[in-house]
């Protein structure tokens, strides 16, 4: 059964407390090290997070695909940005990529459809 948005966002943040809570010190570092990487600076946040995007759907993490989707919906990517992100990643990646693109289409739309935007 395919998790929600919702479901999948539950899931990611009572594992990171977990993780983040359970002592090992490192784990904390390489989470304050990535989410560092994320901010703004010389490029803006949506910018990183689609970079993000790109390079998860290359590596195929579909995990990271949705995160970094979830995060450049929030940070106001459009639609059309995703997708020529997705396709960068295809060019980049090959068609080894294309089960990875059907998710991360079935994301983005679910994301979309759950903030109730229209484009």
């Amino acid at each position: 059964m395919k998790k929600t948005s919702t479901e999948t966002r539950a899931y990611r943040t009572e594992m990171n407390d977990k993780i983040l809570n359970s002592g090992f010190r490192d784990f904390n570092k390489f989470f304050a090290l990535d989410n560092k990487a994320y901010i703004d600076g010389a490029l803006n946040a949506k910018t990183k997070e689609l970079m993000g995007l790109s390079a998860s759907m290359v590596l195929r993490c579909n995990d990271c695909i949705f995160y970094h989707i979830d995060r450049s919906i929030h940070e106001g990517a459009t639609r059309e940005e995703l997708m020529e992100t997705f396709n960068i990643a295809l060019i980049v990646g090959g068609s080894i990529v294309i089960p990875h693109l059907r998710y991360a289409f079935e994301m983005m739309d679910n994301i979309f459809e759950e903030k109730g935007k229209t484009e």
